[in-house]
C-alpha cells in the first residue's frame, strides 16, 4: 500500500491510501498539477465523472477544488473498497463512489456532466467503447481529460486542445468542437 497527496484546493496536502493492484496507476502529482492548471483551479459548481476511478485521486482533486458533485466509478472490488474508505475519510456528500462496470454504470447515470476523467486500463479498448456514450454523459460544453498509452486527437465530437506526455502516459484535455 502506498499514499499519494492531493495537490490543491481545500484538501491540499491530504494523503489518500492506494492499494497495489493490477492496472492501477494513479495519475502522478506533476500530471495532476498540469491538468488543473489547464482546467483552472476553481471547479465550483461542476458535475464531474471519474469513470475509471482507481485510487480516485482525480475525483478527490476535483472535489477539493469545489466541484459540486463527483461520481467515482471503479469495478475492481479491492480498489473500490479502498476508494470508499478514502471517500469516507472526507465525509463529503459531493463524493459519490460506485462499484461497477464503466459501460453499465455510464448508461444509468444522469446525463450532463461538465467534466469527465477517463483513465481506463490500457490495451483493452475502453476509450473506443466509451466514445459512443459521450454525448449522453457529457453536456455539449463539457471538457474531457483522457489518459492513454498513445496520443489521442479526438473522442467523438471532442478534440484534443492540450496534450502532455510523462513516461509511458499521454494525457489530454479535449473540448467539443
Amino acid at each position: 500500500m502506498s499514499r499519494i497527496r492531493i495537490t490543491g484546493g481545500e484538501w491540499r496536502s491530504r494523503l489518500i491510501q492506494v492499494i497495489d493492484g493490477p492496472g492501477l496507476r494513479p495519475t502522478p502529482d506533476r500530471v495532476r498539477e498540469t491538468l488543473f492548471n489547464w482546467l483552472g483551479h476553481d471547479l465550483g459548481g461542476l458535475r464531474c465523472l471519474d469513470l475509471f476511478a482507481g485510487s480516485g485521486i482525480l475525483g478527490f482533486e476535483a472535489a477539493s477544488r469545489g466541484a459540486a458533485e463527483v461520481v467515482l466509478i471503479e469495478s475492481e472490488r479491492r480498489a473500490f473498497a479502498q476508494l470508499k474508505r478514502n471517500a469516507a475519510m472526507f465525509a463529503d456528500p459531493r463524493l459519490k463512489p460506485m462499484c461497477g462496470d464503466a459501460l453499465k454504470c455510464a448508461t444509468n447515470l444522469a446525463p450532463g456532466f461538465d467534466l469527465l476523467f477517463l483513465d481506463p486500463p490500457y490495451r483493452q479498448g475502453w476509450l473506443e467503447k466509451i466514445e459512443p456514450l459521450l454525448p449522453q454523459l457529457a453536456q455539449p460544453a463539457a471538457r474531457i481529460y483522457a489518459e492513454a498509452e498513445y496520443p489521442i486527437e479526438a473522442l467523438g465530437a471532442w478534440r484534443c486542445v492540450r496534450h502532455g506526455h510523462a513516461g509511458q502516459v499521454h494525457f489530454h484535455l479535449l473540448e467539443n468542437s
